[in-house]
């Protein structure tokens, strides 16, 4: 038989030619299954747009105020009383925060505080408020968490924590918009030393048991005195470290340390008891407050 790999040499040709051609096409395709891999990747990890951030109004429409005896203007305007009339947050007969933002206070303002309130009411103060649907939510509370017989009955900071923690989650659970304003506990030990410059008011403290952690034995300057004023002092210091931080994590809350930096003086406190803000000193937190509020940044 006559041999056939002449016959098959064209065959050959022909597979080595589709052979060269594939080696051609194969880089080209693997370079578009590449490419639409890139593709589909940068697609992947192509993140959605993040919320804008809620912007701060500074002209709120509405303000219900929550807190306790400084609020309500207590030993204000007359003795063991409460007077709301001259309150730094609501008040008519002083130019508080509600006179300068809103157009009608009577109508628009709604002061919630108690006298003796402590930060454990504060919860059920808040549900008051969310019922008004209030654009500005004030918040001034702690002393009397402080100002307890001794200083082995003061709220813990934990405990602290925990009723401020839940007030603001039912505030953002009802009202996500509502902004938040949140003062810091005056200076206790301010108070005292300022206050005791006054023999009647000295008495008043005495006769009502003013405080007593603090300004129990006024003049008495022995060791376990001056330590149970510190320690007063620190855990205000705690109290106020909570709520800068608690407000710190809420984008529509804003924090003002200016109230406890203050030195309130004789004139600014109350002429029945040196210890609650007079008329002058209700006008002086009115006055702090109005600028927080309405700083722009």
């Amino acid at each position: 038989m006559p041999p056939t790999w002449g016959r098959s040499r064209p065959m050959a040709r022909r597979a080595a030619a589709a052979a060269a051609c594939a080696a051609l096409l194969l880089p080209a395709l693997a370079g578009c299954d590449s490419g639409g891999s890139e593709e589909k990747g940068s697609r992947a990890a192509a993140k959605p747009e993040p919320s804008p951030r809620p912007v701060w109004n500074t002209r709120p429409a509405s303000i219900a105020s929550l807190g306790d005896s400084i609020t309500r203007g207590f030993d204000a305007c007359s003795v063991l009383a409460d007077c709301p009339e001259v309150s730094w947050a609501t008040g008519t007969q002083v130019d508080s925060l509600a006179r300068r933002l809103l157009p009608s206070p009577e109508t628009s303002s709604w002061n919630f505080a108690k006298t003796g309130a402590r930060a454990a009411d504060l919860p059920r103060q808040m549900q008051a408020a969310i019922e008004q649907k209030p654009e500005l939510v004030t918040v001034l509370i702690g002393a009397n968490d402080a100002c307890r017989p001794s200083p082995d009955d003061m709220t813990s900071a934990e405990q602290f924590r925990t009723h401020v923690e839940t007030a603001v989650k039912e505030l953002r659970r009802s009202l996500p918009k509502s902004q938040l304003y949140m003062a810091g506990i005056p200076d206790l030990k301010r108070l005292w030393s300022e206050g005791r410059k006054d023999p009647l008011g000295k008495q008043v403290w005495k006769l009502a048991s003013v405080c007593p952690s603090m300004l129990h034995d006024a003049d008495a300057q022995d060791a376990a005195s001056d330590e149970r004023r510190t320690q007063v002092d620190r855990r205000v210091g705690e109290y106020n470290a909570v709520l800068k931080d608690v407000c710190g994590r809420d984008e529509l809350c804003r924090y003002d340390d200016s109230v406890h930096g203050y030195a309130f003086t004789g004139e600014q406190l109350s002429q029945w008891d040196r210890f609650h803000p007079s008329r002058q000193g209700q006008q002086t937190l009115a006055d702090m407050a109005y600028k927080a509020v309405t700083a722009k940044r």
